[in-house]
């Protein structure tokens, strides 16, 4: 088991709960990146930089991660490549994706891209808050309780 990030948009905050539960449960982590990173010094947590290439990190992710993985990612493209592999993806806001929700956030993410792309609705992802913390860490404590790490 491994715990896997998609490094290079994720919130601070939640690099940092994942490396505290790294060290309390033992599960190693890796930093997925195309760009260098700076992982705080264990021997649990490592970090991988790709190529500049576009989805790169991604590829790589669907590569590598397996079933008994968790990949932290707000990527939504990923997560539904990671679902139909059977690697179970968690976005910083602390929504599991599975079979039963992928394809409905996907849709619901095609849909905003399009009405960006034709001018309708603007900017970004809502700002990062402590319940958004709180609610990354719960679902990140229940997965690693769901599989005994402890």
């Amino acid at each position: 088991m491994r715990i896997w990030i998609d490094a290079d948009a994720c919130p601070l905050p939640v690099k940092t709960i994942v490396f505290r539960a790294s060290q309390r449960v033992g599960v190693p982590v890796t930093l997925v990146a195309n760009q260098r990173l700076q992982t705080p010094p264990s021997p649990l947590i490592t970090a991988v930089q790709v190529s500049q290439g576009f989805d790169e990190a991604d590829h790589y992710l669907v590569e590598q991660a397996t079933a008994s993985d968790l990949v932290i990612t707000a990527d939504i493209p990923l997560a539904a490549r990671l679902v139909a592999k059977g690697v179970p993806a968690l976005n910083p806001r602390g929504e599991l994706y599975t079979a039963d929700n992928i394809q409905e956030r996907l849709a619901l993410r095609n849909l905003k891209e399009e009405l960006r792309a034709a001018g309708g609705v603007t900017g970004g992802p809502a700002p990062y808050h402590d319940r958004d913390k709180q609610a990354f860490a719960n679902s990140l404590d229940r997965w690693l309780a769901q599989r005994r790490v402890r």
